[in-house]
């Protein structure tokens, strides 16, 4: 690492690693050239949850990734399955990944109930943002 090069956190999916719920790998070019200024960690907040890959889709239930954390709204599969937990402890790991690394911002993927900002703050999204964490969507 560089002197004093940032660090980030992105979303494994962005860098096309098959992380995403289909198991399916589809980069993003211009997350990875802004990666070029970074020393970058990949976290998948659902693998790191307990989930599979791949696994059914899941979706917000009454609410963001804010009311999921206060337990006001829960993260379903589409078979029916509650994944709050998953989603909170995956969420809770990637937080503890940026504080102990000293993450200056995460490039999260935008859509998913973990790291969207839209159209719903995900759960982890929210529990970065409670916590002062920069995030850049892709």
């Amino acid at each position: 690492m560089s002197q004093k090069q940032k660090k980030c956190l992105v979303s494994a999916c962005l860098t096309g690693l098959c992380t995403r719920y289909d198991g399916q790998s589809k980069g993003n070019p211009p997350c990875l050239q802004r990666l070029t200024a970074y020393h970058w960690i990949p976290v998948c907040p659902e693998q790191l949850g307990g989930l599979p890959t791949p696994r059914p889709p899941a979706h917000l239930i009454n609410g963001d990734g804010n009311a999921v954390l206060e337990g006001t709204a829960r993260v379903m599969d589409c078979d029916g399955n509650d994944l709050s937990a998953q989603f909170i402890r995956g969420a809770s790991m990637v937080l503890t990944i940026a504080q102990a690394q000293h993450i200056d911002c995460c490039f999260l993927k935008s859509g998913s109930p973990s790291c969207g900002q839209e159209p719903l703050l995900g759960v982890t999204s929210a529990l970065l943002l409670a916590h002062g964490i920069q995030i850049v969507s892709f």
